[in-house]
């Protein structure tokens, strides 16, 4: 097979794997399930595919392209000061079409939590992303100052999405009052 055919393909299969993912998390995240939702075996799926790690790198990689793609097109063409910028992105994060992506980072971040050797260099390497895009979003008077509401943002908005998540949604409401 041509390269660059293995390589389309391989994107196809990858863009199919994020789909199930985002669909149902990652608990169904084992071979067979994956290799059905891209249309294909699970032999086929390792012939695109080091292996399982592998696989799953690539998919949580295209899954947080997306979610950023998605925040880009709705983000301030200026630099914002925290607290708006706070307010601004969980109006955005908590609608229907952004809250899959949430959910799989909860999984992503218990996985990381407990020590998964696959999961938690991939879970530190969006969260560091995410760092570096409030960086780019904050209006500050220094770069200490944009750096350390860079993580206050990460922080509040990770607290944020854990309330939620076991349904207390008005408690978030309430601290963006």
């Amino acid at each position: 097979m041509d390269l660059s055919k293995t390589d389309e393909r391989r994107s196809v299969i990858v863009d199919r794997l994020a789909d199930h993912v985002l669909a149902h998390g990652l608990v169904s995240a084992s071979l067979r399930p994956l290799a059905k939702a891209a249309g294909t075996s699970d032999r086929m799926l390792l012939y695109y595919f080091a292996d399982k790690s592998e696989l799953l790198a690539a998919t949580l990689q295209r899954i947080a392209e997306r979610m950023t793609e998605a925040m880009a097109a709705k983000v301030s063409p200026e630099p914002l000061p925290l607290d708006l910028l706070r307010k601004r992105l969980a109006g955005m994060l908590f609608e229907d079409r952004f809250w899959p992506y949430m959910c799989v980072w909860i999984e992503l971040a218990s996985r990381a939590a407990r020590g998964d050797p696959l999961y938690a260099p991939i879970a530190q390497a969006i969260g560091q992303g995410f760092l570096a895009w409030g960086e780019a979003q904050l209006a500050a008077d220094s770069d200490e100052a944009r750096a350390r509401d860079a993580a206050r943002l990460l922080v509040s908005i990770e607290g944020m999405v854990l309330v939620r998540a076991i349904g207390l949604s008005e408690t978030v409401d309430r601290s963006l009052g």
